[in-house]
Order: structure tokens, then sequence, then C-alpha cells
């Protein structure tokens, strides 16, 4: 069988003064381009979450019986929450209420659940929590 003769429009596959192209240097550059971006990216999510820049919300110790008819709580010496012997039954009589407008010697619109992720200081400046996730946190009569 004899070779067919090339067309005479069809293009060199070599033109002259040309050095023929590598086609894997293509490939092996987009796998480094892409590579190297999936590293900054995920550099930059572990900065992004590593930075301590967590929502901070305040507490105050309370009477937990002392909710008054508005929803106000008595606020109390926040020795009362870090101390185990002033609670009593199965619910302890003091506890934490974060986030509420402190008005004298009661406190309103907060709330006796523990926000999470959140990073939760005492108005004398105790650390109940740390920002982050899994935060654990707590104040511990100490002795």
């Amino acid at each position: 069988m004899a070779a067919r003769p090339k067309h005479p429009l069809a293009s060199p596959q070599n033109p002259p003064g040309r050095t023929p192209a590598k086609s894997s240097g293509f490939k092996a550059s987009k796998a480094v381009t892409i590579t190297g971006i999936g590293v900054v990216s995920l550099l930059l999510i572990g900065y992004c979450s590593a930075q301590e820049d967590y929502e901070e919300v305040g507490a105050e110790c309370v009477d937990l019986n002392s909710r008054q008819p508005d929803g106000t709580y008595a606020v109390v010496d926040e020795d009362y929450c870090d101390d185990d012997r002033h609670y009593y039954g199965s619910r302890g009589a003091y506890g934490w209420y974060y986030g509420g407008i402190r008005s004298g010697t009661h406190i309103r619109k907060g709330t006796t659940v523990r926000p999470s992720d959140v990073h939760i200081t005492s108005r004398k400046g105790t650390v109940i929590q740390r920002g982050g996730f899994g935060g654990r946190g707590g104040s511990g009569g100490g002795s």
C-alpha cells in the first residue's frame, strides 16, 4: 500500500523555523497552578479560623429564684455563681445570665442559656468561656 500524498493546503507538522510544542508541559503547568491555588486556599482558611475575633458577651450572676413579672432578675455578687455552697436542690439558686442589659440591681433582655462560639466574661473580668468551636469554659470554686 502506497503512502497517501498530502493535500497541497494541509499545514506541515513542523513549520520551518519553529520548534515542536511540548504537549505535556501545559498539563504539568496547569496541575501546579491548581495545586498552588488549593494550598493557598487551605492556608487562608486556616489563618482565618485561627483568629480570635469572636463576639464578646457579658455575663452577670443572678438569683434565679428572683424572676420578676417583667422578666428581670436580681443581680448578685459573682462569687455566688462560682461557689458550690450556694447551690441547693436539682437546680441552683444562682446562675449566669448572658448578654442582658443591667439597670441598677436588675438585669433584663438576656438569657440563662449559655451561647456557643462566643467569648464570655463577667463584669469583674472573669473569663467564663473562651470563643471557639467546642469552647469549654467555666469557673469553679477552688480549694
